[in-house]
């Protein structure tokens, strides 16, 4: 049995999360980059039945973005996570949430929060 990591990185979606007012009325960028662990993941069928569909995963972090507002970008990334690992046929998930327009008192490139979850 062979471990497959399936990766989306940088995915860009618009949200109102933040602790901060004009975080929740104004709304910014978050980008996301998520990878499951699956077991054999289509290596031997190169069939898409065989693995994770990652236009699938993608539906449903934009699903729970768009469907809830979170203060802390941590709860948004186990948010994810959580339901990812119980949706879909993987061992392992890793869920990265960056915030790449932080207004903080110095510049910075972006801040981040990172969940992993097993099985």
């Amino acid at each position: 049995m062979s471990e497959v990591a399936i990766e989306v990185r940088g995915l860009e979606l618009r949200g109102f999360h933040g602790a901060l007012e004009e975080e929740l009325r104004e709304g910014q960028r978050f980008v996301f980059d998520v990878t499951l662990v699956a077991h054999d993941a289509g290596v031997r069928s190169d069939q898409l039945a065989d693995t994770v569909d990652y236009t699938a995963v993608v539906a449903r972090i934009r699903e729970i973005s768009d469907g809830r507002r979170f203060n802390l970008i941590e709860a948004l990334a186990a948010t994810i996570a959580d339901d990812l690992l119980q949706r879909f046929p993987v061992s392992r998930v890793r869920v990265r949430v960056r915030k790449p327009e932080v207004k903080l008192d110095a510049p910075a490139e972006f801040t981040a929060a990172t969940v992993e979850r097993n099985r």
